[in-house]
């Protein structure tokens, strides 16, 4: 049990980790997307309950693993699946939904 609950607490240091590093310079810290980068991309707030309410795992999973791109092909995200693991990709999803207010 306790051995379990470590385990589960090492894959959410890793997925803060994950975040801090990749993806608070455009969502911010908290996730509300209000950073420079994040404004001009029009990166949503990930603590609104409305916009968490929209977050599919499969298509958050998808745009980690693969980047996004605009309608007219510009770069928005790029992926990261040359860095991250399926297992750190879902870590972080997961963490995206604990940013919820």
């Amino acid at each position: 049990m306790f051995g379990l609950a470590a385990a589960l607490n090492v894959k959410a240091d890793g997925a803060k980790d994950n975040w801090d590093s990749l993806c608070a310079k455009c969502h911010g810290p908290e996730g509300k997307g209000d950073t420079k980068m994040g404004t001009k991309l029009g990166c949503k707030d990930f603590t609104d309950a409305t916009v968490q309410a929209g977050i599919k795992d499969d298509a958050a999973f998808k745009a980690l693993k693969e980047g996004l791109k605009s309608d007219d092909d510009k770069t928005l995200m790029k992926p990261f699946g040359d860095q991250l693991s399926d297992d750190d990709i879902k870590a972080l999803v997961a963490y995206v939904h604990t940013l919820k207010k």
